[in-house]
């Protein structure tokens, strides 16, 4: 660890503000601390908190946390997953995570009211200043720039009514957006959605089961409702993670390329596939921990630019999600390392033209990082959106082995960039053609 930070000239300003104290915010001021950097991370709730998540991770997230020197072994509580199992179309196919030089060959499973809190506490002890119940509201912005210069926000504490909360304003030159999908400082700041980005809606609970101690993560392509005389097919793909503490998180996704999308209650779509699902597994309402909830997936750089005027904008907020899979937490974490790279070198420049320069760098280096395999999602999505492409592919994909490992490459986007197998040079390859918007 770095040595302790000087006291900063005043508790409201810092070299950079972060909003938000998810795995976006965490991994950004961690890695800003790390290098020496006063930073205010402003959290709206206070931890644990909840979450609406699948909880697992895949070796992408794993290889980020390894950065931030977290401790993912199984005595600090983290359960650690082989691979994938994939069902669909009367098949069943278990695929171990591959062995990759750039990539641990394992993932985890933690849940999110309690993962999100030991992110934010590694960047605490790296000597970020963390505010729980930090509700930040307006942007201020230079009047004759029109420069983000800080945040208005309420501070409040344990049992506090919002109304009783208390105006605070913070200043630093420099803002990050990791306020998730409804990123309210981005919208204030005039960046909206991308129309034409995908959008995915996830929706989960959590089981006391048996299987709780699974250590596969397992995706289901086909979702059936049995409840009436002839089975049903429902749109969506569903999941079932155990979480190693005598519960499952049972869920499912959808796209808004499919045509149900919008129209139907998912709630109530996950009680029908929970309904079809073994009795002995225990997915049944008696054994329920939690209600049910959903949160959206924002997809493939929905919002931009992710630098503007002194704002990036990292995770959620910029709608770094995979589409391939709707994996947001890696990205986040990515998208974090790499923000803060960028404000370091920027802080280091001597005038203000050429820390804007160097600010500027953020987006052309997330479209180079990600461009063009989220572009290659937004294709991926669309043909999956149709239920009968969807079915086909996985009545006939799924009895190809050698093509499934293929396919857990590139949805997990898991390649090594410099050699590798035949596989992760076509991936690579694919990727590097595609365009970058």
């Amino acid at each position: 660890m770095p040595e302790a930070h000087p006291k900063p000239a005043s508790e409201r300003t810092a070299d950079v503000i972060v909003v938000g104290a998810g795995p976006a915010g965490s991994a950004t001021a961690y890695h800003l601390a790390r290098s020496g950097l006063d930073v205010l991370l402003l959290e709206k709730t206070a931890f644990p908190r909840e979450k609406v998540c699948g909880d697992g991770l895949t070796p992408r997230a794993t290889k980020q946390l390894l950065a931030m020197g977290m401790d993912v072994s199984e005595e600090a509580g983290w359960l650690r997953n082989k691979g994938l199992r994939i069902i669909a179309g009367g098949h069943r196919l278990q695929m171990e995570w591959p062995e990759l030089a750039s990539f641990p060959d394992y993932g985890l499973v933690r849940r999110r009211d309690d993962f999100d809190e030991q992110l934010a506490r590694q960047a605490e002890k790296a000597g970020a200043r963390l505010h729980e119940r930090c509700n930040v509201g307006e942007p201020i912005l230079d009047p004759r720039t029109g420069r983000i210069t800080g945040v208005h926000a309420k501070l409040g504490g344990p049992g506090v009514l919002s109304k009783d909360m208390t105006p605070v304003t913070f200043h630093a030159p420099l803002v990050v957006a990791a306020d998730g999908n409804s990123t309210r400082l981005s919208l204030k700041m005039g960046l909206h959605r991308r129309e034409d980005r995908p959008m995915g809606v996830a929706v989960r609970t959590y089981f006391q089961s048996p299987r709780h101690d699974d250590d596969y993560l397992e995706s289901w392509l086909e979702l059936w409702d049995r409840r009436g005389a002839q089975d049903k097919l429902l749109p969506g793909y569903g999941w079932v993670f155990g979480m190693g503490d005598g519960t499952s998180n049972v869920g499912l996704g959808i796209l808004n390329t499919s045509s149900a999308f919008g129209e139907l209650d998912w709630r109530e779509i996950l009680k029908a596939w929970c309904a079809s699902m073994p009795e002995e597994w225990g997915y049944t309402p008696e054994n329920m921990t939690g209600a049910i909830r959903g949160a959206a997936l924002p997809m493939a750089f929905n919002r931009q630019p992710h630098y503007t005027r002194g704002l990036l904008l990292v995770g959620d907020a910029g709608g770094l999600v995979n589409p391939f899979n709707g994996e947001g937490i890696a990205y986040a974490l990515e998208s974090g390392a790499i923000a803060a790279e960028t404000i370091v070198q920027a802080h280091g420049r001597s005038t203000a033209s050429q820390r804007e320069l160097a600010l500027r760098a953020y987006p052309k280096v997330l479209k180079e990082t990600y461009g063009g395999y989220y572009n290659m999602g937004r294709a991926f999505v669309k043909l999956i959106g149709n239920p009968k492409i969807m079915k086909l592919a996985t009545e006939r994909g799924l009895s190809h082995p050698l093509l499934m490992r293929f396919t857990l490459k590139l949805l997990a986007n898991l390649t090594d960039p410099r050699g590798g197998d035949a596989m992760d040079r076509i991936i690579n390859g694919l990727t590097k053609v595609a365009p970058r918007a």
